[in-house]
């Protein structure tokens, strides 16, 4: 994520221009923040976490996913996807087996797929719109199958627009989480209303991107255990 840059579904209800909002605050982290430390982070006023669990079919995450937990966080895992290195299905089943599946515990988040710019080549990856919502729905009906939820889409409204084709093919029934580095969401990919997850800053006080749930608390521990229905 570091490359650029009431629930309906059971999530947040953001609508499409909000104002940034007292509402729960969460942290992404991957290897460029390789010694987090998780008690420090919730004493900052962090509630959830995302946490890269793989890249492709041949990268995983050595990230302490425990100390997020023992901390007290609400926590899931994400995928970096690389759609020109084997299909959406084949990345799915290697995030499943590496750290990204989701239970009704109570603390896991589903989990999210990172789907953005490449950063080492063609921003769609040599994938058509058409071809690249065929990878996304791959990846998204393999998960579902496997958890009983769809993951978490992760994106930029720009990317999405120039690679998609700015499909609403997924809008009921992926949730949202939108990168847009700024003081308000501003628009949103069509299909979707509303988003679950607004990464607003590539920075803050604590490691990683900075988050928030659109949404509260109440509803953020709610949905480990309901997932994305």
């Amino acid at each position: 994520m570091k490359y650029f840059a009431s629930l309906a579904l059971a999530l947040a209800v953001a609508r499409a221009s909000p104002v940034k909002r007292a509402d729960p605050q969460g942290i992404d982290v991957s290897d460029y923040q390789p010694n987090v430390d998780w008690t420090t982070v919730v004493n900052n006023g962090i509630s959830f976490v995302y946490i890269k669990a793989t890249e492709g079919t041949c990268r995983s995450s050595v990230l302490n996913t425990f100390g997020a937990t023992d901390a007290g966080l609400i926590r899931g895992g994400y995928h970096f996807a690389h759609p020109d290195e084997s299909t959406g299905a084949t990345q799915a089943s290697y995030f499943l087996a590496h750290g990204g599946g989701w239970s009704a515990d109570g603390i896991t988040l589903p989990g999210a797929l990172d789907i953005e710019y490449n950063p080492n080549g063609s921003k769609c990856y040599g994938l058509t719109a058409s071809g690249m919502v065929t990878w996304i729905r791959s990846f998204s009906n393999t998960y579902e199958a496997a958890t009983g939820r769809y993951p978490v889409i992760y994106t930029t409204t720009d990317w999405w627009t120039t690679c998609t084709g700015n499909s609403a093919t997924f809008g009921s029934t992926n949730p949202l989480w939108l990168a847009h580095w700024a003081s308000t969401i501003g628009t949103l990919p069509a299909g979707w209303e509303y988003t679950s997850f607004w990464q607003y800053a590539d920075s803050g006080p604590n490691p990683g991107d900075a988050d928030i749930w659109n949404g509260d608390l109440a509803g953020l521990k709610r949905r480990p255990c309901r997932g994305s229905r």
